[in-house]
C-alpha cells in the first residue's frame, strides 16, 4: 500500500481524460510552432523540446490532482 499520495496512481474520469488530451494538444501545437521558427537539428532545440515534455508531464500531473478529474471510488 502506498503511504504517500504523490506516488499513487490516479484514474481519471471522462472529463479528466479530455483535459489530459487538451493539455497534450496545447504542447503539441507549441512544439509545431517552434519547429517552424527554430533550427530543429540544434542542441538548443533538443533542450527546448525536452523541457516542453517535462512541462507537459507536470501540467498533466497538476490537472490529475483536481478532485473533479478523478474517477469516483478509486
Amino acid at each position: 500500500m502506498i503511504q504517500n499520495p504523490e506516488f499513487a496512481v490516479v484514474q481519471l474520469n471522462e472529463h479528466g481524460i479530455e483535459q489530459a488530451k487538451y493539455i497534450g494538444r496545447i504542447f503539441d501545437d507549441l512544439l509545431e510552432d517552434l519547429k517552424r521558427s527554430c533550427l530543429v537539428n540544434s542542441r538548443e532545440f533538443a533542450l527546448a523540446k525536452t523541457k516542453l515534455e517535462e512541462a507537459c508531464f507536470y501540467a498533466k500531473k497538476a490537472m490529475c490532482n483536481k478532485p473533479e478529474h478523478k474517477k469516483e471510488g478509486v
